[in-house]
């Protein structure tokens, strides 16, 4: 194992004598990490601790022409990268990185475990406004993952602008109302066999805002409703990353 460049190297202060470091890079206490590019736009992040290994899948977008956001995604309580959907967090990661938006995909150290999963990601939130220079992040959560995202968001309100989940449980959104009004999409199938579209309706009222998608017919990896999810991220996430909104070919 070799170590590579310190994934905290553009923390402000990081390295001044007499400040202390609270931030989640800290917290996660990192030996090592190393890196390599596994595509011309794809970067393989690996992050060794004592509590397990953090991986990353990093969408780089090219050049030098990047808008200040990124998106940061993450999986459910068995860990994974893909995502819901037809490897939903793949395509969203080519897509947004074509664009000039870094996306960074999360598999957790311990899946399940909803403390270390949160740190997991806010530690990724740090590198994307620390190594990419986002300046408003949205994080994205299947399943257990939608709490992760939840907690995220409340626990770094200064940086995360808004969270999307994906057939959310409620338990961990216990504290969605710190999200205090800022954008909250909650995509949910209506036949989804583990999770009933009851948890996301309690988790958008917990947060007093946010819209709910019903996907009809749908289950829980939301499997039937690609077309419909892609189409609502389109135009919901663009105004929410400070970008400017896609041109509306009907107006043409």
């Amino acid at each position: 194992m070799t170590s590579g460049d310190d994934p905290g190297r553009d923390d402000p202060g990081r390295d001044e004598p007499g400040v202390a470091r609270h931030t989640p890079l800290d917290a996660l206490e990192v030996l090592a990490s190393q890196d390599v590019m596994v595509g011309p736009a794809l970067r393989h992040v690996e992050m060794y601790t004592m509590r397990g290994l953090l991986t990353l899948l990093w969408h780089e977008p090219a050049g030098d022409a990047v808008p200040p956001a990124a998106l940061v995604l993450c999986g459910g309580a068995m860990g994974g990268l893909l995502g819901p959907g037809d490897a939903l967090y793949h395509r969203l990661g080519v897509a947004w990185a074509e664009r000039g938006v870094p996306v960074l995909r999360v598999s957790y150290r311990r899946p399940n475990d909803l403390d270390a999963c949160c740190l997991d990601v806010a530690a990724a939130v740090q590198l994307a406004v620390g190594g990419a220079g986002a300046e408003r992040v949205v994080v994205m959560g299947h399943s257990f993952g939608g709490a992760v995202a939840v907690r995220v968001g409340v626990g770094l309100d200064s940086v995360v602008a808004g969270v999307v989940t994906f057939a959310t449980q409620s338990a961990g959104c216990e504290v969605a109302g710190g999200l205090a009004g800022r954008p909250l999409l909650l995509f949910h199938g209506t036949r989804d066999e583990i999770l009933p579209i009851e948890a996301s309706e309690m988790v958008r009222m917990i947060a007093g805002a946010g819209e709910l998608v019903a996907l009809p017919g749908d289950g829980h990896l939301l499997a039937k409703s690609d077309a419909i999810v892609w189409e609502r991220l389109e135009e919901w996430l663009p105004p929410v990353l400070g970008l400017t909104p896609p041109a509306d070919p009907a107006g043409d």
